[in-house]
């Protein structure tokens, strides 16, 4: 079997995931990059251009699969699979997902939820009479960047990012007050399986960075499911954010590939499954798997940079197991990196996951790591 990958930067994700994945399920793996020099033995191409991309692979030799994990590249991705008859996303729902004005449109419409939200194009003025307090983000932003709460001055908060987003879009909306959780999925065009869902704790407003992810599968699983219907997000993996406000369930964003920043890891050590054969395995045209009940707790605990400065100290990469409880750790930056904080998810040093049969234990787990192997930026 031949599968082509479609990637913009290395991840661990695909790295430590889906490679090994492809490989265990026997597949000959083709990436294709604009990045070719940060991804080994792979094919360039102009990947962000699904003309291109086509043309590509059928140089190449046809595919049995074509897979993408990129925020960025799943539109592109659904099309190029389209072209080629295999299993694969519908690319309308690919842009819906990514567009987050059209994602809140497609919503209203489908009287699954209403959400004030206003588009802000370029050169569009900023709008009077809206009701604070507010949040104001990139249309197609990633991992928090540029998301600002606003509690009085929405003029400022577009100049701030305009300046360093110039050309793009934004959307400004209603701040949504309640527990933000996740909801993931694994659908295979027919059927969606819930695989879990997990708690997200953010750090301090105005800014939206998450601090830490807890395992909690409960949840109003019928709403989110009907706003996944609604914008066609029914193949493959697919990560969504909503608030539980107390109006009821409000999507955040729907991404439409499976949970990263390592979550993706802790959900297939909670489930015990090839979490990423599963999802490679629907894309080459095998029926999503039923999902196996949890007796475990775990979470996912990012090590965030709280100043700028260099890191003096560090812990590596290392797994443990104690009193029940596996914990591994992955160092995202190294001894002598420069630290510039963004505010924003870029600013993770490392990810701490962990395992046990229950949260005292696995929180007692991760706070003696940070308390022994501590990150210090000087």
């Amino acid at each position: 079997m031949r599968l082509y990958l479609t990637a913009l930067k290395a991840t661990d994700s695909v790295t430590g995931g889906f490679l090994p994945a492809a490989r265990a399920l026997g597949c000959a793996v083709t990436i294709l990059t604009d990045r070719p020099e940060r991804h080994p033995s792979a094919v360039a191409c102009d990947v962000r251009d699904p003309r291109a991309l086509i043309d590509t692979i059928e140089h190449l030799g046809r595919p049995d699969a074509l897979f993408s994990n990129s925020d960025h590249l799943q539109a592109e991705t659904a099309m190029a699979a389209d072209y080629f008859g295999l299993p694969g996303k519908d690319w309308r729902a690919c842009l819906t997902a990514k567009n987050k004005f059209l994602t809140r449109r497609r919503l209203a419409q489908a009287g699954i939820e209403r959400v004030r939200s206003v588009r802000l194009g370029p050169g569009d003025p900023v709008p009077d009479g809206l009701t604070y307090p507010l949040v104001v983000k990139p249309r197609e932003g990633v991992a928090s960047e540029d998301v600002l709460y606003v509690a009085s001055d929405l003029a400022g908060a577009v100049r701030t990012i305009r300046r360093r987003r110039p050309g793009e879009s934004l959307v400004v909306e209603e701040y949504l007050e309640g527990p933000l959780r996740t909801l993931e999925t694994l659908g295979d065009g027919e059927t969606i399986q819930v695989l879990g869902g997990f708690a997200t704790t953010l750090g301090p407003l105005p800014y939206f960075v998450e601090e830490r992810l807890d395992w909690a599968p409960d949840g109003p699983h019928e709403h989110v499911l009907a706003a996944l219907r609604a914008i066609g997000a029914g193949f493959g993996a697919c990560h969504t954010e909503y608030v539980d406000t107390a109006r009821g369930p409000r999507i955040v964003e729907i991404n439409y590939r499976v949970i990263g920043d390592h979550c993706d890891f802790l959900l297939a050590d909670l489930l015990g499954v090839p979490l990423f054969e599963w999802i490679l395995r629907v894309h080459l045209g095998e029926r999503a798997p039923r999902v196996p009940a949890v007796d475990r707790y775990g979470s996912a605990v990012s090590l965030v940079a709280g100043r700028s400065g260099t890191i003096t100290s560090a812990p590596g990469a290392e797994e443990l197991a104690r009193d029940g409880v596996r914990l591994w750790h992955r160092p995202l930056r190294q001894v002598g990196d420069r630290v510039e904080r963004t505010h924003t998810n870029r600013d993770y040093l490392g990810v701490i996951r962990a395992v046990g049969p229950d949260r005292a234990r696995v929180d007692a787990a991760v706070l003696d790591y940070r308390a022994t192997r501590p990150w210090v930026v000087g």
